[in-house]
């Protein structure tokens, strides 16, 4: 976390409060005077005024400066904590895949259908109906491609019918069952940080894409991405995937400077350049576009290195947030302007406990 005083950056807080600003997450927390509690900067409380607040860098000096956590928005939880509707159900479809949860079974339990649908929406971006039939589905081409029979795999998945089982198996992966070994995949998983969630695509090829949820642009990157690729996307485990989480969490405890995560074939041969640039930032230090262009041999590419950058969609293992404007302004940043100053300044804070 930043020690940086933050009030200098006080008014570029207040206006991330009252937007709700999911980047400002693990920037800030604000104190409500009138209140006595301290809040997350995405808190879906009422916002206060602006004369009631004080900001801090992190939860611990709000405590220290007398404010107690909120109950609502829990900001002494690491992270985004996962609903526990959402973590049961997860775990029920995890545990269960064969059978699927239909809302008559959710009544019985007690859970009411919108509540399990609107929770996972926001979660997983995806309703808890469509997160069961991506792990079913994505269960039942493992079993297929290990030479399991169509018939006993298609009942073991929880479809009565060959007809129903064909449908949803083409709809998701763009071809019949008996196709399957001809079926590619990109497998996601959500890894929780301090400064927000971030989303990984990953398969046998390598990491496609790690980047924060609310950046703008990843939809259509991953709409992209399939497109071209013609993979489908579906939630579940992959040893990369298991990896980029291992090696994100030590980055955001200062345990890991530099990542070992293998990355999958992505991008022009311009790009690829420009991204193995980036890769020779070392940690605590920055480039500008002008210097990086210099240094892939296209010094009037100056431009097309920042579009390229932009383009990343591996952010922080690939650092493109090393990148700055040749006046020393920090530029933009697709998961926004908050967290690259904090990535850098983190990394400035290992470089110099490791010295």
């Amino acid at each position: 976390m930043s020690t940086q005083p933050v009030d200098r950056r006080a008014d570029e807080f207040f206006r991330a409060l009252q937007r709700r600003d999911s980047s400002y997450e693990g920037i800030f927390v604000v104190g409500v005077r009138t209140t006595g509690i301290f809040c997350r900067p995405t808190c879906p409380a009422r916002k206060p005024l602006r004369g009631n607040v004080e900001f801090f860098p992190s939860a611990h000096e709000a405590l220290y400066a007398g404010f107690r956590p909120c109950l609502r928005c829990k900001p002494m939880n690491v992270g985004r904590e996962v609903p526990a509707l959402v973590e049961k159900l997860r775990r029920m479809v995890e545990e269960g895949q064969s059978d699927p949860l239909r809302e008559r079974d959710l009544l019985r339990m007690g859970i009411e259908p919108s509540t399990a649908r609107r929770q996972f929406q926001k979660y997983f971006g995806m309703s808890f109906h469509a997160y069961q039939r991506a792990r079913r589905m994505g269960s039942a081409l493992a079993a297929v491609r290990k030479g399991r029979n169509l018939l006993d795999t298609q009942l073991a998945h929880g479809f009565e019918s060959s007809s129903g089982f064909r449908e949803a198996f083409a709809k998701l992966f763009g071809t019949v069952p008996s196709k399957a070994n001809g079926v590619h995949c990109l497998f996601a998983r959500w890894i929780e940080t301090p400064l927000g969630a971030i989303l990984a695509l990953a398969n046998d090829s390598g990491l496609y894409v790690l980047d924060w949820v609310d950046r703008r642009g990843l939809e259509r990157e991953i709409l992209r991405l399939r497109h071209k690729t013609k993979f489908a996307i579906v939630p579940g485990d992959h040893v990369v995937l298991g990896q980029a989480a291992q090696e994100i969490g030590e980055y955001f405890a200062g345990e890991r400077a530099a990542f070992t995560l293998p990355f999958a074939p992505r991008g022009t041969d311009f790009q690829r350049r420009v991204w193995d640039a980036l890769l020779e930032i070392p940690p605590g230090e920055t480039r500008s576009y002008a210097e990086i262009a210099r240094q892939i041999g296209a010094p009037k590419a100056v431009r097309a290195v920042a579009r390229a950058n932009g383009d990343n969609f591996r952010g922080i293992v690939i650092p493109c947030h090393r990148v700055i404007g040749s006046d020393g302004s920090l530029t933009g940043y697709g998961g926004g302007l908050a967290r690259k100053k904090w990535l850098l300044e983190h990394e400035r804070s290992l470089v110099s406990r490791a010295a």
